[in-house]
């Protein structure tokens, strides 16, 4: 008799999840060291904490200038559902920290942008990264952009 594991529609299986793993440990080895690029688009690594776990959570991201001297990250999560980081990081918002190619973290406070500044925002973020916006198009639900503003 075997045992069948069945995982939540629209997650990744282990292996998507290992390489996963793989890749951001590689990007967040690359920002430290001082090249934050990605096909040609900024990057930072937010720091939060588990909900479940308690532990220390580190996920590299692209960010985008909204010109509020904040950094805007766009929670797209494979377009079906919100990624385990913005769960993450509202769940322990006091915890949160990002850190920019070559520095040290910077203590940083989430605000999920809502109505006329999320539209305004998202025409920067658009335009900045077309193939968001069009994985955006595809999607059946409005990706969340959270303003990280350094505290």
């Amino acid at each position: 008799m075997t045992t069948e594991t069945k995982k939540k529609p629209g997650t990744p299986g282990r292996l998507s999840r290992w390489m996963q793993h793989r890749a951001n440990a590689r990007l967040i080895r690359k920002v430290r060291d001082g090249k934050g690029t990605f096909w040609g688009m900024d990057v930072l690594v937010l720091h939060t904490v588990g909900r479940r776990s308690g532990q220390q959570r580190e996920t590299p991201l692209a960010w985008f200038d909204d010109g509020s001297g904040s950094r805007v990250v766009v929670a797209s999560g494979g377009g079906s559902h919100h990624p385990d980081w913005h769960a993450n990081l509202f769940a322990n918002a006091a915890e949160a920290a990002y850190e920019l190619p070559g520095e040290e973290p910077i203590a940083a406070t989430p605000e999920r942008l809502e109505g006329e500044e999320r539209e305004r925002v998202w025409q920067v973020v658009a335009k900045a990264s077309p193939q968001i916006a069009k994985y955006q198009a595809k999607s059946d639900r409005v990706y969340p952009l959270i303003r990280l503003s350094a505290r």
